[in-house]
C-alpha cells in the first residue's frame, strides 16, 4: 500500500505563491506517476500537473508557466510550487500516486486565493 500526506495549503492574495508537499510512504517503488489534482464544489476535478518515474512533466494549460511540479527522492516527496496565483486557482488540491493498476490519494489541502 501507499500512503500520501499533503500539506502547504493556505490563503493568499492574487499574485502570491504557495508550495504544496506530498509525502509518500509504503510501497513507493510501485508508483509510476504522481499528479496533482484540484476540485472546487460544483466543478469537476481536474488534473493540474504530473510527473513520471522518467522525470517527464506535464501541466494543464491553465497553470503552465505558473506552477512547477518536482520531486525530492531522498524525502519521498513531490512538490507543487504555485506562483502568480489567481482567484480561479482556489480549490482543494489532491496528490495522486499511480501504479500500473491502482491510484492512491492524499487527503487534500485547501488553497484559497483572494482578489
Amino acid at each position: 500500500q501507499v500512503q500520501l500526506v499533503e500539506s502547504g495549503g493556505g490563503l493568499v492574495q492574487a499574485g502570491g505563491s504557495l508550495r504544496l508537499s506530498c509525502i509518500a510512504s509504503g510501497r513507493i517503488s510501485s508508483i509510476n506517476v504522481v499528479a496533482w489534482y484540484r476540485q472546487t464544489p460544483g466543478k469537476q476535478r481536474e488534473v493540474v500537473a504530473q510527473t513520471t518515474t522518467g522525470d517527464s512533466v506535464g501541466y494543464a494549460d491553465s497553470v503552465r508557466g505558473r506552477f512547477t511540479i518536482s520531486r525530492d527522492a531522498a524525502r519521498n516527496t513531490v512538490y507543487l510550487q504555485m506562483n502568480s496565483l489567481k482567484p480561479e486557482d482556489t480549490a482543494v488540491y489532491y496528490c495522486c500516486a499511480m501504479s500500473i493498476d491502482r491510484a492512491y490519494w492524499g487527503q487534500g489541502t485547501q488553497v484559497s486565493v483572494t482578489s
